[in-house]
């Protein structure tokens, strides 16, 4: 069984003596229906004094930056400079997807670098072109 904590940051929280004592208190306090929905994920693994997820606008890449620093730093360092707001979403769905560490960017992130050097590599483009 997979402890609820685990959907936050990832490390099981050990509860003090004092936050069990709450635990069993805000256990015993719910209504039955409440009850039968911790009961299924398991008493031991069900963690009331979960730590929030950061909001989005907190997250940072490897450089320190937000996704929409990142995006406006690229949007204005952009050759294309009469860009479509499709151009700027696949900017931002991009930044949003490698902030978030999702392997469909990472991929997609890593064909482009592939691709750039075969075309570099064939003659198709010159360096610090595209």
């Amino acid at each position: 069984m997979i402890s609820a904590s685990i959907y936050r940051d990832g490390t099981p929280r050990v509860l003090t003596p004092e936050e069990e004592e709450q635990k069993r208190a805000i256990y015993e306090k719910m209504a039955p229906r409440r009850r039968k929905f911790i009961d299924r994920i398991g008493y031991e693994n069900w963690d009331p004094f979960q730590k929030p997820n950061d909001p989005m606008e907190l997250r940072q890449d490897v450089t320190k930056r937000t996704t929409q620093q990142l995006v406006r730093e690229f949007l204005q360092s952009s050759k294309v400079k009469d860009y479509s707001n499709e151009y700027g979403r696949g900017a931002l769905e991009s930044a949003l997807g490698i902030i978030n560490k999702d392997e469909k960017y990472r991929g997609i992130f890593d064909f482009c670098i592939w691709y750039y050097k075969l075309l570099l590599k064939e003659g198709h483009v010159d360096e610090g072109q595209i």
